[in-house]
């Protein structure tokens, strides 16, 4: 490879290219098709500074699996629908190079919508202002609703009963 620079997802901005990132694979998304018949998948990927979302088309997107680590080489950064996420460029690829045993963190989630991440993009290029308080931009509820400012802040606890992950609570 021609150029050796990784980056870690916490220094992924929007507008970079022929970007070189090492992630594991945490949750593969449900399959959209696009008007033209291409299958799409949203992928959460993670390493050790943070995680952020992967667009996967077509087959490559059936081949990956949650657990995998893989390589991608000249990727790209964008917003799409006011969430930063990564992309394989023209030429590029995404390559497995091993299972299961990397070191990640799943916060910072860097795909949240967040005016940090946002930096100068104006509000109609990156649709912030049609998703305000939703929390999430594929409409499934907040993944981390807000909590009211208050001095007496207590923690909130959640009781999921329904035999499911308490982790999936809001991916419905």
């Amino acid at each position: 490879m021609a150029n050796d620079t990784y980056h870690f997802i916490k220094d992924i901005k929007p507008g970079l290219k022929n970007l070189n990132v090492v992630f594991i694979v945490l949750e593969i998304g449900r399959v959209t098709k696009t008007k033209d018949g291409h299958e799409v998948r949203s992928c959460k990927v993670a390493d050790k500074t943070g995680s952020i979302t992967i667009s996967v088309w077509d087959e490559i997107g059936t081949l990956i699996q949650p657990g995998d680590i893989i390589r991608l080489t000249k990727g790209y950064a964008s917003l799409w629908k006011g969430c930063l996420t990564l992309y394989t460029g023209r030429g590029g690829e995404l390559q497995k190079i091993g299972e299961f045993c990397m070191v990640y963190s799943e916060v910072p989630n860097f795909s949240e919508p967040n005016s940090d991440h946002l930096g100068g993009f104006p509000l109609a290029y990156n649709h912030a202002h049609s998703y305000a308080g939703t929390g999430r931009a594929n409409g499934r509820g907040p993944v981390n609703p807000p909590i009211p400012a208050s001095n007496n802040i207590q923690p909130l606890l959640t009781a999921v009963n329904n035999g499911r992950d308490p982790r999936r609570a809001f991916k419905r």
